[in-house]
């Protein structure tokens, strides 16, 4: 027999705090009053939790606004510059690290450009961490003020110490990087499928932002997807849900990068494309170089956008999304090119009543939404109240 568990009044008081942290980073400067309304906590409850931020640094007063009859109310918000969180885009041809205050202002960036066919983990790893020091020099942050660094990567990503990471268009095959960045910084490290970072990010500030059943599509040189269900993204059993683009568009078809063929990868991923188009393999500029075929017409632009609109429709039968939110710098430059296109397709192949109630839209993020969203895995757990800058926390006796 499973026996209750017991909450004790510090548990309690923990989760109101994550509670009132989290109503006040979405909702901005709220008064304690609307808060009691937003969260649906005792007015005492919100004061004395209220009470407990603002003393420890978290929370600061936003100005005031008028009430009904009485004194002005007093707004309060999450002072942006409590702590910082770095995020990190692991992408095809280049690693990305940036530092954000917590309103998610970017306040530094280091790029190293990587091969589109050489992706060695110790070099990635050696990216990461100079880009680390990079961004916390250019911006002049303590180190002791950043509540971790979070990491978006292609492939499965296993949960543990050791972010052991599954990457087969990388040739990893179980690489322990939390492992590799662990020896070269001490701050908290948190990894990710690029994808669901990515979705992370639009659902919470970009076009995702309101719904409950959204689907993200990043397309790059390859393609994955972030599928999120009730606000909360799906993962499947180990944490492998989202290879959209290893799903199967024609039997027997392209030889995909994976190992598989006929991958939808193999069809909308921009290394295929270019490939499609008669370029030779291992293009470096692959944006320069599709954007050029997309502004000439080529007709593998057009199958492509084909292509698409036909796994778009995939997604739309098996998961009956409210909002597709289309991503990736491939995918940004397919649908502000293609849109119409892609929505024919993905009507001609969808069933007619979830097709007429799912919105296809770009995302409004840009093509730093990886480094964006894995900046928000930290920003989770800082909700939750699991995690706090170095700086602010009381020295160990």
């Amino acid at each position: 027999m499973v026996r209750p568990e017991r909450r004790t009044v510090r548990d309690l008081r923990k989760g109101n705090r994550a509670v009132l942290l989290r109503t006040l980073y979405f909702a901005g400067p709220t008064s304690r009053h609307e808060l009691t309304g937003l969260t649906g906590l005792s007015a005492a409850s919100v004061s004395n939790v209220t009470g407990d931020l603002i003393a420890d640094g978290v929370v600061v007063e936003a100005g005031l606004v008028e009430s009904d009859g009485g004194r002005p109310r007093v707004l309060l918000r999450v002072d942006p510059e409590f702590g910082y969180a770095i995020g990190v885009d692991v992408g095809e041809t280049h690693v990305r690290v940036e530092l954000f205050d917590l309103d998610m202002n970017e306040r530094a960036k280091a790029d190293h450009p990587l091969h589109p066919s050489r992706h060695d983990v110790g070099l990635v790893a050696e990216h990461i961490l100079s880009g680390i020091d990079a961004v916390l020099a250019e911006s002049g942050v303590d180190p002791g003020r950043v509540l971790g660094v979070g990491i978006g990567v292609p492939g499965i990503v296993e949960s543990g110490p050791e972010a052991l990471i599954h990457a087969q268009t990388f040739g990893w095959d179980a690489v322990p990087l939390g492992t590799l960045l662990r020896a070269g910084t001490s701050l908290p490290l948190y990894v990710d499928n690029g994808a669901k970072t990515m979705g992370q990010a639009e659902l919470w500030f970009g076009a995702g932002r309101g719904t409950r059943h959204t689907i993200v599509a990043l397309i790059g040189s390859g393609a994955g997807a972030s599928i999120i269900t009730d606000g909360i993204t799906y993962r499947g059993a180990n944490s492998s849900a989202g290879e959209w683009g290893h799903t199967k568009i024609e039997f027997r078809g392209r030889a995909c990068r994976c190992g598989g063929r006929g991958c939808l990868e193999a069809y909308i991923g921009a290394e295929s494309i270019l490939a499609r188009a008669g370029m030779p393999a291992g293009t470096v500029d692959e944006q320069a170089v599709l954007a050029e075929l997309v502004a000439s017409g080529h007709p593998v632009v057009d199958e492509t956008a084909d292509y698409l609109g036909a796994g778009l429709a995939n997604l739309i039968n098996l998961f009956n999304p409210e909002r597709i939110v289309i991503g990736g710098w491939a995918g940004l430059l397919l649908g502000q090119h293609r849109m119409t296109r892609i929505k024919q397709a993905a009507a001609e192949n969808s069933l007619a009543q979830p097709y007429e109630t799912a919105s296809i839209v770009l995302g409004r993020l840009g093509p730093d939404a990886v480094a964006l969203g894995a900046a928000t895995l930290v920003m989770e757990e800082f909700l939750l109240g699991r995690t706090a800058p170095a700086a602010s926390q009381p020295t160990a006796s």
